[in-house]
């Protein structure tokens, strides 16, 4: 071999290296940018191919947050960001997005108060690849009793006791539906008569915002179906003379598992209902089920599939693992108590029995899984399967308007059935 081609050979050799580093500094792109507006707090979500470091801060008069995102060029991608924000979001106004250095580029976010941050970033899980997360908290947390007690009339038997329970609790903090403790909004402790406290039903559609739930062949999502069914059995459960509805989501944005559970304890709930609509290996698989906690092994192989599935939500919806409060999310793993399954288990029955009405039932007895969700210790619990999104045949009846309607007024005989022979186990006073 030639000086000369050895010498070429190694200066091909050296600059491999140089080639790769700038091909990967140039992988870094936008796959998607999705909004999640809600009146808890808003999320702005940018999904990557990689992982990238972002830097925020921000400022006042007027309030704004901006995000430096380092690795990134402008792309139609990002440009886009710019017209997915509606003029109805509680948070933001406008944003803007620009090249401020050679690879960075800033998004300006124009808010309309003053807001708590997060920004943080998720590995891949499941369909998504890395996303990068901007969740926007108000300063005051929002109190679920607060929130509960404005949307009743001034003569509603429960909305005074709700002012009591939250002027006694003035002080405590509220934790924001990230899990995180702020400062509370003050109490209004207006006197809003009548001593008869209604039964409080806490209803829970399960998934929502970035974590869809279980997703059908007609692209049905779970996170819909459930949703439309809660507010049906909400608007049942309101009239009723002795009864009120509150849901830990009336829109279509994430709550980590263990904040659920918090809201409707913060509420004092007489019972907790969580409505799922489930996908299973096996398409042909039909059918309603409900569940209610276990504290040792599941009843099923099938119902320790499910509680591991659905435990998993809070890796597909997003949670901020490095700021995420660990002791509350974990302290209710070993409180629930005797009386709590039992109560659990009588009510899981009699829903159980009058869903079987309507579309059948997976299970003939209410099975038994460790459900993060149902793990308030003193408000019985239980789960509600409502239909297996998976099977084309019950994928379109969970999409019929009559046949929601059933399923809610189904759970709601079961519920007044409980309660015509069965106190309330949790109470507020």
């Amino acid at each position: 071999m030639t000086r000369r081609r050895i010498l070429a050979t190694a200066a091909t050799l050296l600059s491999l290296p140089v080639i790769s580093k700038v091909a990967q500094a140039a992988t870094s792109q936008i796959l998607a940018v999705r909004t999640w507006p809600a009146d808890e707090y808003t999320r702005v979500t940018l999904e990557l191919n990689a992982p990238l470091k972002a830097e925020h801060f921000t400022l006042s008069n007027p309030n704004r947050l901006v995000v430096d995102l380092q690795g990134l060029t402008m792309s139609t991608a990002l440009n886009s960001l710019i017209s997915k924000i509606k003029p109805n979001d509680p948070y933001i106004s406008t944003v803007r997005v620009a090249q401020n250095r050679a690879d960075v580029v800033r998004l300006v976010l124009d808010l309309k108060q003053a807001i708590a941050p997060q920004v943080f970033t998720l590995k891949p899980i499941g369909d998504y690849q890395y996303r990068l997360v901007l969740d926007l908290y108000p300063k005051v947390a929002k109190d679920p009793l607060l929130a509960l007690s404005s949307n009743m009339a001034g003569d509603d038997p429960l909305a005074s006791v709700l002012d009591k329970l939250a002027q006694n609790r003035n002080n405590a903090p509220v934790p924001s539906v990230n899990g995180q403790v702020q400062p509370r909004q003050p109490a209004n402790t207006g006197n809003r008569g009548g001593a008869n406290r209604p039964i409080l039903i806490a209803i829970d559609p399960g998934h929502g915002g970035e974590d869809p739930g279980a997703i059908g062949g007609m692209g049905t999502k779970e996170k819909d179906i459930v949703l439309a069914i809660g507010r049906r059995l909400r608007n049942l459960i309101n009239a009723q003379p002795n009864m009120r509805a509150y849901m830990t989501r009336d829109a279509d944005f994430f709550v980590p598992l263990h904040v659920r559970v918090q809201k409707a304890r913060r509420v004092k709930a007489d019972l907790f209902i969580s409505i799922h609509a489930d996908a299973f290996t096996n398409k042909s698989a039909r059918g309603t089920s409900v569940f209610a906690l276990s504290r040792g092994g599941a009843s099923s192989a099938a119902a320790r599939w499910l509680a591991k599935k659905e435990n998993a939500a809070d890796l597909i919806g997003g949670i901020d693992i490095g700021d995420h409060d660990r002791n509350t999310a974990s302290v209710l793993l070993d409180m629930s108590t005797t009386a709590q399954i039992k109560d659990s288990l009588d009510i899981g029955h009699r829903v159980l029995n009058s869903l079987a009405k309507v579309n059948g039932i997976q299970s003939r007895r209410v099975e038994q899984a460790g459900f993060a969700v149902l793990r308030a210790p003193d408000i019985p619990s239980i789960l509600v399967e409502t239909a297996f999104i998976s099977n084309p045949q019950e994928e379109r009846f969970l999409r019929n308007t009559n046949n929601q309607q059933q399923i809610a007024s189904a759970i709601l005989s079961g519920v007044k059935g409980y309660f015509a022979t069965n106190p309330p186990l949790a109470r507020i006073g």
